[in-house]
């Protein structure tokens, strides 16, 4: 993969695009608050890198034994940084060719983040995908969908020359891959929200506060064939969840 650094316990500190102090620590006991507070500022560079870190550290063996738990196989979660991606905040999960889950956060992710709670929920999030089994299942919905439509042209081709043909079929077997791979991506959002709930909260982070990232996030609505749920569905999974734990 490209540009990728693992984090292990002895890495050097990441370099991160971030100039806010950290916000002073919550009062022991008290609750969060899931409403439209002011935004706490971002952590310093040097703190957000090590955060990151010591959040990885805690957390991973976590997931792991989730992961053993619920779903077994390759259980050995990667923990990488692609510092090719910049500013660009984002976090996903993947598979190596070995089929080895590898958790990729991007810097502009890491200096996005108000807490260790955010960083521990993002990261939970994502190892409940590879718990969860959905890069399979997405992949599987996707030949679905494309064999269907594929099928489909082919049929209401079958007096076209075959260039046309062809070309109807091939766009066809596009455009049903998407909407099969798109088919359940809500759910499976949602299903990453509640395990990851679990997942922070074992862990021994808050997932209620660490959920407040969502807050700072465009919201996608409930836009048909969309990738992700609207973030008051997500707030409310992990907030289910979290009061029966």
């Amino acid at each position: 993969m490209r540009g990728l650094r693992a984090i292990v316990g002895g890495m050097a500190l990441l370099a991160l695009a971030a100039c806010d102090v950290p916000p002073p620590p919550a009062p022991a006991g008290a609750p969060p608050v899931l409403s439209a507070a002011p935004v706490a500022p971002k952590l310093a560079p040097d703190v957000a890198a090590r955060t990151f870190v010591e959040v990885v550290a805690r957390l991973e063996p976590v997931a792991e034994a989730e992961c053993r738990v619920r779903r077994g196989g390759n259980c050995d979660f990667l923990i990488a940084v692609d510092e090719e991606a910049g500013d660009q905040v984002n976090a996903f999960q993947t598979l190596d060719p070995d089929g080895r889950p590898v958790i990729v956060f991007t810097p502009g992710l890491i200096a996005e983040a108000r807490n260790a709670d955010e960083l521990d929920f993002v990261l939970g999030h994502e190892a409940a995908h590879h718990i969860e089994d959905h890069i399979p299942q997405t992949q599987q919905q996707a030949r679905s969908g494309a064999l269907l439509a594929g099928l489909a042209a082919a049929v209401l081709t079958s007096g076209a020359d075959p260039t046309t043909q062809q070309s109807v079929i091939d766009q066809a077997l596009r455009a049903g891959a998407f909407v099969g791979a798109r088919r359940y991506s809500k759910e499976h959002e949602l299903e990453a929200d509640a395990l990851g709930t679990v997942i922070t909260k074992r862990g021994g982070y808050d997932p209620l506060r660490g959920a407040l990232f969502f807050e700072r996030l465009p919201d996608p609505g409930d836009e048909f064939l969309g990738s992700h749920p609207r973030n008051a569905d997500r707030l409310a999974t992990v907030r289910r969840v979290a009061a029966g734990l």
